[in-house]
């Protein structure tokens, strides 16, 4: 991977313009269109300002961890004032970026967790719902399960999870050592890379990159992957696993997706962030007679929920009732249709400028977290110590009060949506892929056959770098022509849910034998399966299918692909994927071009070391590619195995 290269890729960064001509969702043309009529700003016309991009950012070779600083490395200058090299430099920088995606994760994950946790101790008016889960992690923790109820098996869960989290004193890791393969867990020993726990591998990674402690890149790269095997296991899985618990797994259903899922007749809220406990009750709060009708008392037919990023995605498929409609990037696109009342923001990927916007359609905005807050938006959520949790109902009931109120004060006349919407199945796990299939048997049968030659999991945020949306489409067509079964989460499933990849229309894209394999259950070639967290399923499915087979998961026709990648949260996932054994591929590189020994690293080294690296490509047909060349490669070394496995 040459610095030539990566310089290539600087000059190619699409504008506006481009976006508008060739984006696959007319919805947002048109609402790009309209934005620019009305002189509002949005994220593309902020990219195009932002040109042309800091080269010293983009190759991760600026250093600003001290004030004698900011330093940068040139052929002149080759280390910084305290004699920091470009390798030093560079490893620091995507260190510090892991561990951010560590808290990220991890925070909105502890407040799921310490909501299970209150729940189990009655201090939280909620129903546990997912018991059977909470019974099958329990005896994988090897909890004592005899005369205990579910309230109390959860409540041991959640100290369990919430002890791997913030773990100080040195000792296993529960939630790792009971659930990751175990092949896994001797790679990790090996390699001395095994988590105390989230907490402090953040706390260790902001130690050794500050001023004058940790000189060496390669151990800086080490605690990189402690930091990665803490997101996972911790910040993600934990996560997913008290979400479960507390709110049940997912279940199928078919919802109307894009912005013609608006109606202005309706009150309208937007629900946009991560962190489910509030926004679920928020949900849920809206189903009761009397708030109902407060809203036809209003002049309204009634009240709707509309998903932006991961919320609305969590609870869409556990209550239902939420159409998705935008990631992060398009979040101001859903404000300028001026046909949403409230706007409810939690945490993370709620860019500052949505107030801009808001205004200019008189949308009320709700911040719900004190993580979170929105100069001009009203607040209301958990306090700082979380001491409020059992006011949960209470608060819900007020924020959609709130959104009812609303509604008289919104201009008709201000109000555009295209009309474009789309049907789109949801709610795909492991569970329940397990019983349409009959066992998951049968489905190894067919990846094992050839009709399935792949399964990708097809994820993360949006960027500017490359063609919004269009970048994720094409990658999508390319694996769906080769019989590549796709799966998707968070961001990057929202153009596939918009346009129609999540239904079993979109088998006229696969090739023949991921068609017939698919055709005779009705099934989409892509299965949707959730939130960016909800990355746990399709690591969970991964696992389960390798396990089955009698394989390490690195030696299965598996793939981790995230082509728009944006942010510090999708470093550490794509790396969580690899150090199972997984690879990933991505269409915007990281930030260490700067370094040939931190670009060797990710690009080869840890291909010996983890059994996976990390790709870039920036053409989506080149990645797709290197994807099937790389999948065929290790179908072709697991038939050989089989066969020897049959002489046997």
């Amino acid at each position: 991977m040459s610095q030539d290269r990566h310089r290539s890729y600087r000059k190619t960064f699409p504008s506006k313009s481009d976006v508008i001509a060739l984006t696959p969702d007319p919805g947002v043309g048109q609402m790009l269109h309209r934005m620019e009529a009305l002189g509002i700003e949005t994220t593309f016309d902020r990219f195009d300002a932002q040109k042309a991009h800091c080269g010293f950012g983009l190759d991760g070779t600026c250093c600003r961890i001290c004030n004698m600083g900011p330093c940068k490395v040139t052929p002149r200058s080759p280390r910084g004032v305290c004699g920091a090299d470009v390798d030093l430099i560079v490893a620091r920088n995507i260190l510090r970026w892991v561990a951010a995606g560590v808290a990220s994760h991890g925070a909105r994950g502890r407040e799921v967790m310490l909501a299970l946790k209150a729940t189990a101790e009655g201090r939280m008016p909620l129903p546990i719902r997912g018991e059977a889960k909470a019974r099958a992690v329990a005896a994988a923790f090897g909890l004592e399960t005899e005369g205990k109820d579910i309230a109390q098996l959860a409540g041991e869960i959640a100290d369990i999870l919430l002890e791997d989290l913030s773990r100080t004193v040195p000792g296993p890791h529960r939630t790792l050592q009971a659930l990751a393969p175990p092949e896994r867990q001797d790679c990790w020993e090996d390699l001395d890379i095994l988590p105390i726990g989230a907490y402090h591998e953040v706390f260790e990674a902001l130690h050794r990159t500050g001023t004058g402690t940790d000189g060496d890149w390669e151990n800086v790269l080490r605690q990189l992957l402690r930091c990665g095997l803490a997101f996972a296991w911790s910040s993600v899985l934990g996560s997913s696993i008290a979400m479960d618990i507390l709110y049940g797994p997912p279940r199928r259903d078919r919802v109307m997706a894009n912005l013609g899922a608006l109606d202005p007749d309706y009150v309208n809220i937007a629900i946009h962030g991560h962190s489910p406990v509030l926004p679920m009750a928020i949900v849920q709060a809206a189903d009761a007679p009397e708030i109902q009708a407060l809203a036809r008392g209003h002049g309204a037919k009634g009240i709707r929920f509309f998903g932006i990023c991961c919320s609305g995605l969590s609870a869409l498929y556990r209550h239902g009732g939420v159409s998705p409609l935008a990631n992060a990037m398009g979040a101001e696109l859903v404000l300028g249709t001026g046909a949403i009342d409230l706007w409810v923001a939690d945490v993370q990927d709620i860019y500052p400028s949505l107030m801009d916007v808001a205004r200019c359609f008189h949308t009320r905005v709700i911040t719900t977290n004190d993580s979170c807050r929105l100069p001009g938006a009203e607040h209301i959520g958990f306090d700082h110590h979380h001491a409020n949790l059992g006011e949960v109902q209470e608060l819900a009931k007020r924020i959609v009060g709130m959104g009812v109120d609303q509604f008289p004060l919104r201009s008709r006349a201000g109000t555009y949506v295209p009309k474009v919407s789309m049907e789109a199945e949801i709610g795909f796990g492991v569970e329940n892929i397990t019983q349409t299939f009959g066992g998951l048997e049968n489905l190894l049968l067919l990846l094992r056959r050839g009709e399935i030659r792949g399964i990708v999991n097809l994820v993360g945020c949006n960027n500017p770098k490359v063609l919004y949306e269009k970048t994720l489409c094409d990658v999508a067509d390319g694996l769906l022509a080769k019989d590549v079964l796709i799966l998707t989460n968070g961001c990057a499933s929202f153009p596939l849910l918009k346009l129609g990849y999540c239904t079993p229309g979109a088998l006229k894209k696969a090739g023949s034998g991921l068609a017939r394999a698919l055709e005779a259950l009705d099934l989409p070639p892509v299965w949707h399966m959730g939130e960016c967290l909800d990355n746990a399923r399709a690591s969970a499915l991964f696992r389960a299918l390798a396990d089955m087979a009698g394989q390490p998961i690195k030696t299965m026709p598996f793939a981790f692909a995230s082509p728009e990648w944006s942010n510090e949260k999708g470093v550490g996932a794509a790396l969580g994927f690899r150090l199972l054994g997984i690879p990933s591929y991505h269409c915007v590189p990281a930030p260490i071009a700067g370094s040939e020994a931190v670009e060797r690293f990710f690009y080869e080294t840890t291909g010996p070391m983890l059994g996976a690296v990390m790709v870039w490509e920036q053409d989506p047909a080149v990645l797709v590619g290197r994807m099937i060349q790389d999948m065929d490669a290790r179908r072709h070394a697991w038939q050989e195995d089989q066969e020897v496995d049959g002489e046997k």
